[in-house]
């Protein structure tokens, strides 16, 4: 019988990201499971030429760092309010690489992740975190759309 102790939900802060946390947390309710709640900050990429030397790019993913961690710090209070466990984390590199060693190294039973819904040149162009975390994956993977999207 397969148990679920653990839901891990990547965030972009983004609502289908809300809508993947909303569906874990009516998983996680019944049986007790923790709700890993994790949030990636990918290398910022600039220009070869970029001559702006006032622009720290390490402060600017030091400030997304930081906001991330004020975000994930306000999800996990509204959240213990409802009675759910929850453990948050900003983690820094590609993420479907972070979320799926996460996912490993924590022992995740499911992966509920929210998916854009992109389609042609756009998801030539910038492809699929969803996608990659599917292929990847050491668990089973919820992919979650918003109600809007599966209709287009």
């Amino acid at each position: 019988m397969f148990t679920v102790t653990s839901l891990l939900v990547p965030t972009d802060f983004s609502e289908n990201a809300r809508q993947a946390l909303s569906m874990a947390a009516e998983i996680a309710r019944p049986s007790k499971a923790v709700l890993h709640v994790v949030h990636i900050v990918e290398p910022v990429v600039y220009p070869a030429d970029w001559s702006y030397a006032q622009v720290g790019f390490a402060d600017i993913e030091q400030e997304l760092f930081d906001n991330a961690t004020k975000e994930l710090g306000v999800l996990k209070a509204s959240l213990e309010a409802e009675g759910l466990t929850v453990v948050t984390s900003v983690l820094r590199g590609r993420a479907s690489d972070e979320i799926c060693g996460y996912a490993r190294t924590n022992g995740i039973s499911i992966i509920a992740i929210g998916t854009h819904g992109r389609s042609g040149l756009e998801h030539f162009l910038f492809g699929s975190t969803t996608e990659r975390v599917l292929r990847k994956a050491p668990c089973p993977v919820l992919s979650v759309r918003l109600e809007h999207n599966a209709k287009g």
